[in-house]
């Protein structure tokens, strides 16, 4: 299944739209950073991949932007923990593991 990220500007983040529920990735965005702080999926979307769906999303865009990423969410720091070629988004200094 494939989901159409939304950078939702009003709410400060990332989301899909499906019929039932909203699960979103919330940022704060600077002139050539972007923090993301916050990953949520509702409940009965848990363990179907969109979470990582989202997270792959928004990390797409992060690059396509050109911003320096500071992981500040836990799922998202995993994500790239487990995907090392995001690693280079990332602020130096800030260490995934």
């Amino acid at each position: 299944m494939s989901y159409q990220l939304i950078d939702n500007e009003e709410k400060k983040r990332y989301e899909f739209r499906l019929p039932e529920h909203t699960p979103f990735i919330e940022y704060i965005r600077t002139k050539d950073k972007i923090y993301l702080t916050h990953t949520e999926v509702p409940k009965e979307l848990e363990g179907k991949g969109i979470g990582t769906a989202l997270v792959k999303q928004a990390l797409e865009e992060v690059k396509k932007q050109d911003w320096t990423l500071i992981p500040l969410c836990p799922f998202v720091a995993l994500y790239i923990k487990r995907h090392p070629e995001w690693k280079a988004l990332v602020l130096k200094g800030i260490n995934i593991g």
